[in-house]
């Protein structure tokens, strides 16, 4: 049961790495790249690494995507792909 949990947190790490590549919007894909990176300390968490899991929670999705959108407030862009 645990092996089927893996592959559909892998597929989720995938998807949410697919949408953050493709997307056209800068919030959109940032919040997709977080998405992918919660998964990813879900993963870690269920292989039994939860040290791991809060840093890549923390560090990784939390002020990975804070600082990027930030930046975007601090530069003026609002993210949307129709600017």
């Amino acid at each position: 049961m645990l092996d089927l949990f893996v592959l559909v947190i892998c597929g989720a790490i995938l998807l949410g790495g697919i949408l953050a590549v493709t997307v056209s919007g800068t919030l959109v894909a940032s919040v997709s790249a977080g998405a992918a990176g919660l998964f990813a300390s879900l993963g870690f968490l269920l292989l039994g690494a939860p040290d791991v899991a809060m840093a890549e929670a923390a560090i990784g999705s939390g002020l990975g995507i804070f600082i990027f959108l930030y930046a975007l407030k601090k530069t003026g862009q609002s993210g949307r792909a129709d600017e």
